[in-house]
């Protein structure tokens, strides 16, 4: 079972409750648990602790006995940097920060699949990675090749 890197807007749609997404995050998530291992590292952690107040409720929200927590490659750094490099180059605004560039870089060195809402950016700069994603199947959460 290929391991699933779980993106912060997964998780903050659930953890909001979010009018959208919150359904398809949650059955989606919930899938991927059952097939996969699932991991976050300290970005998804950090993007993901602007929706609590306390540390104790992220971690209760964040069980490790769920999510397994990873360190960040400096592989990832590198190839996180030359993709937001082209992404700039290409006219890329500020709107997409260098972090959402290491989730995916993560997730290409690791050969993890990506859990995410954020597909195109992720389906343009690291083409490899498998997604799971709104409209890849929603109704099964299957990546997209």
């Amino acid at each position: 079972m290929t391991p699933v890197l779980v993106d912060s807007n997964i998780l903050l749609d659930i953890a909001t409750d979010d009018p959208r997404w919150a359904s398809w995050s949650a059955a989606t998530l919930e899938r991927a648990a059952e097939e996969s291992v699932l991991v976050i590292n300290p970005l998804i952690y950090a993007e993901v602790s602007i929706g609590f107040d306390r540390i104790e409720d992220l971690e209760a929200a964040l069980p490790t006995g769920l999510y397994r927590r990873e360190a960040l490659p400096y592989e990832a750094g590198f190839l996180a940097g030359k993709c937001f490099l082209d992404y700039r180059r290409r006219g890329g605004n500020r709107r997409a920060p260098l972090p959402d560039f290491y989730i995916g870089a993560h997730a290409a060195i690791a050969g993890y699949r990506l859990m995410s809402r954020d597909a195109a950016r992720y389906r343009t700069y690291f083409p490899s990675v498998g997604l799971i994603a709104p409209g890849s199947d929603v109704e099964g959460g299957e990546p997209e090749n």
